[in-house]
C-alpha cells in the first residue's frame, strides 16, 4: 500500500513540474493521499489538468485577427460589411429615410383662409407701382421709332389696361356682394327672412350697372352699334344659304 501511494505521489510531482512547487497541491505531493481530504484531492486533480494543458497553449502563438475583423474595428461607425459567401436575407433591416413633404400654401390650413378684402388692402401698394409702370410704357411708346419694338410695347400696354379693367370689374362685383350681404343682415335684424339672388338676377344687375356707366361716360351709342353689328352677323350665319335652298 505504501509503494502504490509513493508512486502516485511521484507521478503527481513529475506532472506538476518545477513551477508547481509553489502551489498548495505541490506541497501535499509528498503526503499520502489516504491522509488527504476529499477537497484536497479535487484540488490536486484540477492543478494536474491545468498544468498538463498549459504548456500546450503557451507553446503556440495566439491567432492573429482576420482582415474582416480588422476592417470592422477600423470603421465602427461605417456600414457593416456583408460576406459575399452568405446569401443576403430577404427581409433585411433598412434605414428609413424621412420623405420631404412639399407644402402648397394655396391648399394648406397653415397659410390661413383667403379673404379678398384683406388681400386687396394688404397689397394695395401694388396698384401705384402698376400705374407708374404703365406711364413709363406710354412714354417709351411715344419716343420709340422701331416698328417691332413699338408693337411689343403696344401689346404690353394693352395687356396692362386689360388687367386694370378686370381688377376694377372684380372690385365692383365684390362691392355689390357686400351691399347685398348688408341688406340681408338688416332684414335678419328686423325679423324678416333673408333672400338670395339667383345667377340670372345677378347678371341683370351687372348689365344695369354697365349700362349706367356707359351712359355716364358717353360711350353708350358706340357700344350699342357694335352690339347690333355682332347680332346681325350671327343672324346672317343662322339663315339658310342659297345653295341649300
Amino acid at each position: 500500500g505504501d509503494s502504490s501511494d509513493g508512486g502516485d505521489s511521484e507521478e503527481i510531482g513529475s506532472l506538476l513540474g518545477a513551477e508547481g512547487a509553489e502551489e498548495p497541491a505541490a506541497e501535499s505531493s509528498g503526503r499520502d493521499q489516504s491522509d488527504m481530504s476529499f477537497e484536497e484531492r479535487l484540488q490536486v486533480q484540477s492543478v494536474m489538468k491545468t498544468r498538463v494543458h498549459k504548456p500546450v497553449t503557451n507553446g503556440k502563438k495566439t491567432a492573429k485577427p482576420t482582415k474582416a475583423t480588422v476592417k470592422q474595428q477600423q470603421s465602427k461607425k461605417g456600414p457593416l460589411e456583408m460576406s459575399a459567401k452568405k446569401p443576403v436575407p430577404f427581409l433585411r433591416q433598412v434605414i428609413s429615410v424621412t420623405k420631404k413633404v412639399h407644402r402648397d400654401p394655396r391648399f394648406d390650413d397653415l397659410s390661413g383662409e383667403y379673404k379678398p378684402e384683406i388681400f386687396m388692402k394688404t397689397y394695395s401698394f401694388l396698384d401705384s407701382i402698376k400705374k407708374q409702370e404703365k406711364e413709363m410704357v406710354q412714354k417709351q411708346l411715344k419716343k420709340c421709332r422701331n416698328v417691332e419694338q413699338k408693337e411689343k410695347l403696344q401689346q404690353l400696354l394693352n395687356r396692362m389696361t386689360q388687367q386694370e379693367q378686370a381688377q376694377k370689374k372684380q372690385q365692383k362685383s365684390r362691392e355689390r356682394e357686400l351691399s347685398l350681404k348688408r341688406q340681408q343682415r338688416e332684414l335678419a335684424k328686423q325679423g324678416k327672412k333673408p333672400f338670395f339672388l339667383k345667377k340670372s338676377e345677378k347678371r341683370k344687375l351687372e348689365l344695369a350697372e354697365k349700362y349706367a356707366e356707359l351712359k355716364r361716360s358717353g360711350k353708350l351709342e358706340s357700344f350699342l352699334n357694335k352690339k347690333r353689328k355682332r347680332n346681325a352677323i350671327k343672324d346672317k350665319h343662322r339663315l339658310p344659304s342659297q345653295k341649300n335652298l
